[in-house]
């Protein structure tokens, strides 16, 4: 995990960091610029890993009132982990599931979900405190068939909407190019240096 530079791509991408801390301080991660999106997830693997880590020894709600889990993703490559490494401990519902949850074993705070083939971080938002930004979405909640929004306003989708997808595909295209740049910024500082040396 490291962080950026200001994205080509997105000329107008805030490079503000984040902070997300766990409950006692000891865990603490940054990130970078914009979020891809923040939303309310409620499918089954959500609210089982959620409630899995709520039953750990004093651990923080995860869970909000209507049943979801609220994270802010954010791309790999604008996430570090600033302090507690050391002190992370992943949860997976199987011993094959490809999505691993991520724990600060020292008050059992829920940090993030990571999909294995992803190219994202699900952070969870209540660890950014007061400064995480609001959900704009609830998603796979087919309790809610017929529903449009939640009782705060927020758009309600059975499953994943296009628009999430296309956010997904939106950050993985400008991740490719921004590697694509600093490949070539790499070439040429070698090819400078080769005919300085000459």
């Amino acid at each position: 995990m490291c962080l950026t530079a200001p994205d080509p791509f997105f000329p107008g991408d805030s490079m503000i960091p984040a902070v997300s801390k766990c409950s006692c301080g000891r865990v603490e991660f940054e990130a970078t610029g914009e979020p891809i999106l923040c939303a309310a997830c409620h499918c089954q693997s959500c609210r089982k890993g959620s409630t899995r880590i709520e039953q750990l020894k004093n651990a923080p709600p995860v869970l909000d009132e209507m049943g979801g889990t609220q994270y802010v993703l954010y791309r790999r490559d604008r996430v570090i982990c600033r302090k507690g490494a050391e002190l992370l401990k992943d949860y997976r519902l199987t011993a094959t599931s490809p999505t691993r949850r991520v724990v600060a074993e020292c008050c059992n705070s829920a940090m993030f979900l990571e999909f294995e083939k992803g190219h994202w971080f699900s952070m969870y938002k209540a660890r950014f405190g007061s400064h995480a930004p609001k959900i704009t979405m609830r998603v796979q909640w087919r309790d809610r068939v017929g529903a449009n929004h939640d009782e705060h306003g927020v758009p309600v989708y059975k499953s994943v909407p296009p628009r999430f997808v296309l956010k997904l595909i939106a950050s993985r295209i400008a991740m490719f190019f921004k590697k694509k740049g600093t490949r070539k910024r790499k070439k040429k500082g070698t090819e400078e240096l080769s005919v300085s040396n000459e």
